[in-house]
């Protein structure tokens, strides 16, 4: 083989490495992170460091270990990082929505539920090593002996680890509605409510300890603190659903993180919310609404602070 054939097969040797382990290395990533475009520049990143590894010569044994490896300990690192500025976060702290069902690589329906915004917010309790270890294993299935170098620990400290981090989880882990299609017609009724402002029909859907999180990052208008109680989530989303009739916003509905949601577009098709409820026996739990542009970027092109202030037909 000459030199440039072989450069080739390594090329497109490289290339079937990034399609294959892509998705899987977004997950990981994403669930780290609770940030699509923090995901995208890890995995980035970790795709660099392979593609230099492999020109030097290196022998990498195993692609999926190598950059799995590489993808969380940055995201160990990023997240160490984030909490400081999470600490001087100007209101509620949401994640970026992802807008896909289940899950980006497709491939982990039984934990659908660790990409919900609900679980991921959960997953703030635990420090960045233990949120590695919780979600490689419970969610990724690598074994505790794969995950002590990944993490710097012995495989006995990483099975502590592992067991301490669960307890955590388990304390708070919501419940989501095992029925996909009760779930998703209910979730049709509650939106059409909320567009339509209809207080009585969405105090009929919420849980009587509903609660509802806005996160505008300071950037955007969104409820300082949550908003707790049926009546007064009601009663908020009704206003809501009047304030967007009067921007003239287009509300569609999409999957969000696994859940039912929707997004809002205003007159010039700029993204101007992301909505998701979760919803467990036969009610709606909980509302999350991010708002804050910097997390909605990844969608499209989104509507600044002032048009937010102004009304519809200010984008940019």
């Amino acid at each position: 083989m000459t030199q440039e054939a072989a450069a080739r097969t390594n090329r497109a040797s490289r290339d079937d490495t990034h399609t294959e382990l892509r998705p899987l290395l977004f997950s990981i990533a994403y669930r780290m992170l609770g940030s699509a475009s923090d995901a995208e520049d890890v995995v980035q990143e970790a795709y660099l460091r392979y593609h230099r590894a492999v020109e030097r010569g290196e022998v990498v044994e195993s692609p999926r270990a190598y950059l799995s490896a590489v993808v969380t300990r940055a995201a160990i690192d990023h997240l160490r990082s984030a909490r400081v500025r999470r600490e001087s976060y100007v209101g509620q702290w949401l994640p970026e929505p992802l807008l896909v069902d289940d899950d980006p690589a497709g491939r982990w329906a039984e934990t659908a539920d660790s990409l919900s915004m609900a679980f991921l917010v959960l997953l703030e309790r635990l420090s960045p090593v233990e949120r590695a270890v919780f979600l490689l294993r419970e969610v990724f299935g690598y074994d505790h002996a794969a995950i002590a170098p990944i993490v710097g620990k012995s495989e006995v400290n990483v099975r502590q680890i592992a067991s301490r981090a669960r307890r955590h989880v388990a304390a708070g882990r919501p419940r989501f509605e095992a029925d996909r299609r009760r779930r998703d017609e209910l979730a049709q009724r509650f939106f059409a409510a909320v567009a339509e402002g209809d207080t009585d029909e969405l105090v009929s859907l919420l849980a009587a300890d509903a609660v509802l999180w806005g996160d505008g990052g300071g950037k955007a208008p969104a409820a300082a603190r949550p908003v707790v109680g049926r009546d007064r989530v009601a009663r908020f989303l009704a206003g809501l659903g009047r304030q967007a009739r009067r921007q003239g916003l287009r509300i569609a509905p999409v999957p969000v993180n696994g859940q039912p949601g929707v997004i809002a577009h205003d007159p010039a098709g700029a993204v101007v919310a992301v909505m998701t409820i979760d919803v467990a026996d036969g009610e709606v739990q909980a509302v999350r609404s991010v708002a804050n542009p910097d997390k909605l970027r990844h969608l499209g092109p989104v509507r600044d602070a002032a048009g937010a202030q102004r009304g519809p037909g200010s984008s940019r």
